[in-house]
């Protein structure tokens, strides 16, 4: 198995015989997918078995499900096999908070345990101490904000009536 070359603090891929181990990290929002969704997409149609494994993520919101579910029906669509591997409560039960158990079909796997068969000491996972820092290269967003005075959602962009 060999590492699909790349410089993507976010993403990490292994790849051998059509088996595609995927892992990711980080805080898998709207910033975050719209980076990782064209990457993504070309495994989904480039592996005969995907493994996306999410242990390493430390926030999912709606895009970021919304994404693996994309991922999760296009890969089953081709008739490729599709597994999410993930050790994380919170994270679980957002999964069953959106009814999308028989979607994204998660498997719970102890922590520490390698996310398929380790090959050339390569368990999956982002390797123990490698940090690309807080942003990584992405735009940083600034989020409105709500002032319960002014009945208005201020942001970068002006205000503008909430509705």
């Amino acid at each position: 198995m060999q590492l699909i070359p790349r410089h993507d603090p976010y993403l990490a891929v292994r790849s051998a015989g059509g088996v595609t181990v995927a892992a990711l990290r980080g805080e898998l929002d709207l910033v975050l997918v719209r980076h990782l969704r064209p990457e993504l997409d070309a495994l989904v149609r480039e592996s005969g078995a995907l493994t996306v494994d999410i242990r390493r993520l430390t926030f999912c919101d709606a895009t970021g499900l919304g994404l693996l579910a994309h991922c999760a029906v296009r890969t089953r669509q081709r008739g490729s096999c599709w597994r999410l591997v993930c050790d994380q409560p919170w994270i679980l039960r957002l999964i069953r908070l959106t009814e999308l158990d028989d979607v994204l079909s998660p498997e719970e796997v102890a922590p520490g345990e390698p996310a398929g068969e380790p090959v050339d000491g390569w368990p999956g996972e982002f390797p123990e101490g490698w940090d690309p820092g807080p942003s990584a290269g992405l735009p940083d967003l600034v989020a409105p904000h709500w002032d319960a005075a002014d009945p208005l959602l201020s942001g970068p962009g002006g205000a503008r009536p909430f509705r």
